[in-house]
């Protein structure tokens, strides 16, 4: 035996009666559905239950599996103490696959934290499991942390769960607790995007089908701007299914508080060699890469060349000799960027030119941006085929009264107080208003909202 079943699930702790004390009865088609998930989670009496959290221990680039033999909790910070859980670990699961995790590469196990109370991403849905059982929980749980890692490590990651349960012959069932868009409404927790709506039915067109292929095709950039919360759980459910078909259900979907609330179910019926979807994926990742180096102008040439040659051989490289005037004449301020799986993975810039040309300029700035931004550890030999670059050339910057001349598709802006300055891009990804471009390049300079300060403008010829 292995993987039995599995259900994508809400979390929202005022499903629990006890939490919502009547609000809950707005989302009553969730609750049924709800009841009729666990139901079938547990028809087959697995022996373990993994949980999949995007609430629990979350690090950036590791996947934190909960250690010790046993947790206890309750529902007291939303005001229900008197709903309770006590579940034991499968401690053998979990150390089969940390071992698993480590012999493949993926960063994945125990070490960090120790938070034994348990998340309401996990307590929800073992509320109403815990209710199915009519009393305390008849299996041993595990629970499974997400990162900040590319969606394919969690898809990575649903493989090795599955072939953990495989070799252990253990009956499992696997729990993918999130939420969907928290941008369905204006008067919703994080306001409206159109883009939360359209991811909403997506998702429950992806689960409810059973297409598991085309989560990737719903890239981080897009998911971030519909302010989801469960996309990482959803992949790793679809990798714990790698390489077989499913009965997928879609059991229903209600949004009346402003996020979305989805649940499906998946039974596994039998192998397909067509469902292998993280190697689909590689492949035409690779191949959109390619393509991408292929159709690059000499101004990213130059850019990926200094920081393959820096990363590689600590080498700085000289400026060519092939070089357009443009390059080689004119004097600017560059900002380089780089990007992995469609997630800023550096960016350095210089407002004014530093150097004799834009050349000396971009290679200068590249190699900062691959190894002297704080935020991100230096960038590795076994990421630079993943590194897709883009060059920015500033324009002169112009003087403004407000907020009101800014365009935060065309124009860029830099706000300055004292000798603090603080500069931001145009069109970037969830930068959809002056204010917020204001705010973010002030809070960059540590530039408090009550200090008085000067504004500029400026465009960029943005070379991909």
């Amino acid at each position: 035996m292995s993987i039995i079943g599995a259900a994508m699930v809400p979390h929202p702790p005022l499903i629990v009666p006890e939490v919502g004390r009547g609000q809950e009865q707005a989302i009553s088609k969730t609750i049924t559905a709800y009841r009729n998930a666990a139901l079938l989670l547990i028809k087959e009496k697995p022996e373990t239950i993994v949980v999949l959290s995007p609430h629990s221990i979350m690090y950036a680039d590791y996947f934190h599996i909960s250690p010790g033999a046993k947790a206890k909790s309750r529902v007291a910070q939303f005001g229900a103490g008197e709903v309770k859980f006590e579940v034991k670990y499968d401690t053998e699961f979990v150390e089969a696959l940390s071992r698993r995790a480590e012999i493949s590469g993926l960063p994945a196990g125990t070490y960090g934290e120790k938070e034994k109370k348990l998340d309401h991403g996990t307590m929800v849905p073992l509320y109403f499991i815990q209710q199915t059982y009519g009393g305390e929980i008849d299996a041993a749980l595990i629970r499974i942390g997400m990162s900040g890692l590319p969606y394919s490590e969690h898809y990575k990651l649903g493989i090795l769960i599955g072939e953990t349960a495989e070799r252990l012959n253990r009956k499992t069932v696997i729990v993918a607790s999130g939420d969907l868009s928290h941008r369905l409404k204006s008067d919703g927790p994080y306001g409206y995007k159109a883009e939360g709506p359209v991811y909403d039915e997506k998702i429950m067109n992806v689960m409810g089908s059973g297409n598991f292929g085309e989560l990737f095709d719903m890239d981080e950039a897009f998911c971030e701007i519909a302010g989801e919360c469960g996309h990482r759980t959803f992949i790793t459910l679809a990798g714990c299914f790698n390489g077989k078909r499913v009965k997928a259900e879609k059991l229903s979907y209600e949004g009346p508080f402003g996020v979305g609330y989805g649940l499906c179910t998946f039974i596994p019926i039998g192998y397909d060699e067509e469902r292998f979807f993280l190697d689909k994926y590689n492949e035409k990742h690779n191949e959109q890469l390619n393509l991408i180096k292929q159709h690059e102008d000499e101004y990213v040439r130059l850019a990926r060349r200094a920081v393959e040659a820096y990363v590689l051989r600590d080498e700085k490289i000289k400026i060519p000799g092939n070089l357009s005037a443009e390059l080689t004449e004119n004097k600017a301020g560059v900002f380089v960027s780089l990007k992995k799986h469609g997630q800023l993975r550096g960016c350095i810039g210089t407002i004014t030119a530093t150097t004799e040309n834009v050349a000396a300029e971009i290679i200068n700035n590249a190699i900062s941006a691959a190894s002297r931004d704080t935020r991100f550890p230096p960038v590795g030999h076994d990421e630079l085929n993943e590194i897709v670059y883009s060059v920015d050339i500033l324009g002169e910057a112009e003087d403004i009264e407000s907020g009101k001349e800014l365009d935060v598709a065309r124009y860029g802006v830099i706000v300055t107080s004292g000798s603090r300055r603080g500069l931001l891009l145009p069109n970037l990804d969830g930068v959809d208003t002056a204010e917020q471009q204001i705010d973010i390049a002030r809070q960059k300079a540590g530039i408090r909202p009550n200090e008085k300060i000067k504004l500029q403008r400026f465009e960029v010829v943005r070379h991909y």
